[in-house]
């Protein structure tokens, strides 16, 4: 049988050499941007301006002149698509309607714009922080329904409530691992944190939930069947039985979110690139985080667990 679990502590090195550097990357955008993760007009509020120009001659120079004039002391102006198209998004301080009108009188003496494609979207930052404290709260109250549901399912397992934990420390690692890699997009290709984030990060949390639900099942049938057999042998036939299932079901999706990914619109490209590092590390966690960190708790090899570890079978 493959000794998966006995390798558990290259697991651990393996995670925090990829988490740790996605918390140092947080901290530097914190302390370059002012925020962990560079956020959209979802969570800070102002205007976003979708512009495009009917001719060149329109650059970042003229176009930030014509937001300045207007009160716009920083705004943030990316061109979209190739240079060609002349499109741009523009996003900066909240803007009544009349204010608006204006600024678009301006960009039009640049260069013509074509008024029938303008789009613009207000938010503002009240709804902005109302929207940042429901996520927060959002993945609070998962991982408490989380919890408690594995702690009734598993009633009839010693010590249930680890398994809970455990399930919680790996739904965690998945979360910081996304928030990382999002936070190093946001400072190499400008990706903002938007509701569509949000929605990702959900999702992989639920499939990370249920991946490992399965894995701890599995192990909470073969308890009883395997008595006598030491406590990893059990969790390596439990990994075994269920793996199958697991990388299936994720196959299928992955295949899709890579053909989505290359032949989607670019308007949908970043959601479904935090979708995929999110479910892939979220079946990494599953099988290689949780039910090895349930293993090491088990045999007392967490700080101040040891105590706490069940008596392992000997070899007779």
């Amino acid at each position: 049988m493959f000794s998966i679990v006995q390798k558990r502590r290259l697991y651990f090195l393996i995670s925090a050499a990829l988490i740790i550097p996605g918390i140092l990357i947080m901290l530097y955008s914190l302390a370059a941007t002012g925020s962990l993760l560079k956020l959209s007009i979802d969570f800070e509020g102002g205007s976003l301006y979708d512009v495009t120009f009917l001719q060149s001659g329109a650059d970042e120079s003229n176009i930030r002149d014509v937001f300045t004039q207007f009160g716009n002391s920083n705004p943030l102006i990316q061109r979209l698509g190739d240079p060609e198209a002349n499109h741009w998004s523009i996003r900066a301080q909240f803007q009544e309607q009349t204010v608006t009108n204006q600024i678009v009188a301006a960009l039009n003496e640049i260069a013509p714009v074509d008024t029938g494609s303008i789009r613009v979207e207000t938010l503002s930052e009240t709804v902005g922080q109302e929207a940042t404290q429901a996520a927060f709260l959002a993945v609070a109250a998962a991982a408490v329904v989380v919890t408690g549901f594995i702690v009734l399912a598993f009633r009839t397992v010693p010590k249930a409530l680890r398994y809970g934990i455990c399930a919680i420390v790996a739904m965690l690692h998945d979360v910081l691992f996304v928030a990382g890699a999002m936070s190093l997009l946001g400072l190499l290709l400008g990706w903002e944190v938007d509701a569509l984030f949000l929605t990702a990060v959900l999702t992989v949390v639920g499939f990370s939930i249920q991946d490992t639900i399965v894995m701890f099942d599995r192990i909470r049938e073969n308890i009883p069947r395997h008595l006598g057999e030491p406590y990893e042998a059990i969790v390596n036939r439990s990994i075994l039985e269920t793996m199958h299932r697991s990388l299936a079901t994720q196959l299928n999706a992955f295949f899709i979110m890579v053909a989505i990914m290359l032949f989607g619109g670019e308007s949908i490209r970043q959601f479904i690139t935090i979708l995929f590092i999110g479910l892939l590390t979220g079946t990494y966690s599953s099988i290689f985080i949780a039910v090895p960190l349930l293993v090491a708790w088990e045999k007392g090899e967490l700080p101040f667990t040891r105590s706490s570890a069940l008596p392992q079978p000997s070899a007779g």
